[in-house]
């Protein structure tokens, strides 16, 4: 797996948009040397912005591909869904270029050449596709793997690795195939001899038990020959974007690499915080009214929300937010999560929270130093307490400022349980660990498609 933006990507999901940015590029250099020959080709390319126009090109193929999950083919329940999607990539380009040459005719490339460009741009991307699943499924280019564990997470982990098949990872033996009694000479024989006669080249220690159970030698000799040996913690932290309370120590925590406080980071990022929520506050301030009067026509009460959460450092601060429930909303409950189709939310609060309009009010807790754009959700005082009892490690999340986005928000869905706490707070974890501008940026991407598309609101 790669790492960027501190974010681990298979290799084979990176070879597809690179693969598809090659077809747009030779699709549209050959259009123009169709349509308009070798010297005057040169001419558009060189001196009349063509190699920008086909770098543009470029950007809107790989962004409508992101949009349209093409870089997820587990999201696509037949193969005929995913190709439909692919071939409405062309379709919204040739709208695009159709655009452009009728705003700006002088700096369109006439002679019919976006036209030949999005026919063999069609075909390119078809025939691109068809290749790497036809690639993918080459057993040489599969790496072979041996997990050593045989408790559930163990099991966990070789279901993770056999479901996602854009990891290339085969897993060719595991300790729970062992029939005679487990013990250090019969782990060590076991790990050998699968690992000779598999060729295996990578080995996931996944044991509970490593005092009396870890056959060190063997490992240490198989990784002197080349195999690669990895923790199935740190492995599940590259493979699922979190990191597993279940499987961590507190001296992992302690040892491991990242968990630092950067100081010149973190002024960096609280001071793009404060100038972005600024500038976003100007952007926004004509909607505000409009909101607002809206509210205030559908339902009785406030149109602000102001609520006690918990933040940096465990301090308690008011976040607020356009009012979405009846007035009366926690009367006869008490603070609860929301759920589906909740019947307290009002019907302007639905469109609200489904377009996130309603949180336009915390760019004043951004503002204010209260929150950042990117952290853990700020929970409230009640649940803090509740949910230190019941998870983990849970006040480990209050080592930053809480966000109005966060890599849990756009990893998982809303959470109204103890165990969506726990899996949210997985993922809080691994951002807490790895944090970062690049990772900010990615998480801020990811936020502004969810946003668009209208996933994941309630």
């Amino acid at each position: 797996m790669i790492r960027l933006f501190n974010v681990y990507y298979p290799v084979r999901t990176l070879i597809l948009p690179v693969g598809e940015a090659l077809a747009v590029w030779m699709s549209f250099l050959l259009a123009i040397v169709a349509r308009r020959g070798w010297s005057d080709g040169y001419l558009v390319l060189n001196y009349e912005g063509g190699y920008y126009q086909i770098a543009g090109v470029t950007v809107v193929v790989l962004m409508c591909s992101y949009w349209f999950d093409l870089y997820n083919a587990s999201r696509f329940e037949s193969p005929g869904e995913l190709y439909f999607r692919l071939l409405l990539v062309p379709g919204i380009l040739s709208v695009l270029l159709a655009g452009l040459s009728f705003w700006f005719p002088e700096r369109a490339i006439h002679g019919g050449v976006y036209l030949v460009g999005l026919i063999l741009l069609t075909f390119a991307l078809l025939g691109w596709r068809a290749m790497y699943a036809w690639l993918v499924r080459r057993e040489y280019l599969w790496e072979r793997v041996y997990v050593l564990g045989c408790d559930d997470k163990s099991k966990q982990l070789i279901e993770g690795l056999r479901r996602r098949s854009e990891l290339g990872m085969h897993v060719v033996g595991w300790t729970g195939d062992l029939t005679s009694p487990i013990t250090r000479e019969s782990l060590a024989e076991h790990l050998t001899e699968s690992c000779r006669n598999n060729r295996v080249h990578r080995v996931i220690v996944a044991l509970r038990d490593r005092r009396d159970m870890m056959p060190v030698r063997e490992l240490l000799q198989l990784r002197l020959q080349g195999v690669k040996i990895e923790e199935a913690a740190s492995w599940l932290e590259k493979m699922k974007g979190k990191i597993e309370v279940d499987q961590m120590l507190p001296s992992w925590l302690v040892f491991s690499e990242g968990f630092r406080r950067n100081t010149a980071l973190m002024l960096l990022r609280r001071l793009l915080s404060h100038t972005l929520s600024l500038v976003l506050l100007i952007v926004v301030l004509p909607l505000i009214p409009l909101v607002m009067l809206a509210i205030k026509l559908d339902s009785r009460g406030p149109m602000l929300y102001r609520q006690k959460r918990v933040g940096y450092r465990g301090t308690i601060f008011h976040c607020y937010k356009f009012r979405t429930m009846r007035q009366d909303a926690e009367a006869d409950t008490g603070p609860t999560w929301a759920d589906d189709d909740d019947p307290r939310i009002t019907r302007v609060g639905k469109f609200l929270r489904l377009s996130r309009l309603d949180e336009i009010p915390q760019l004043w807790n951004v503002f204010r130093g209260d929150m950042a754009f990117v952290g853990p959700r700020p929970e409230r005082p009640e649940f803090v307490e509740w949910l230190t009892k019941e998870v983990p490690y849970y006040p480990v999340r209050h080592v930053i400022r809480p966000g109005i986005t966060g890599w849990a928000q756009v990893r998982y869905r809303y959470g109204s349980t103890v165990e969506d706490a726990r899996e949210k707070l997985q993922f809080d974890l691994y951002y807490i660990k790895n944090v970062s501008l690049g990772l900010d940026l990615v998480v801020v991407f990811q936020t502004v498609k969810i946003v668009l598309l209208g996933r994941g609101a309630r």
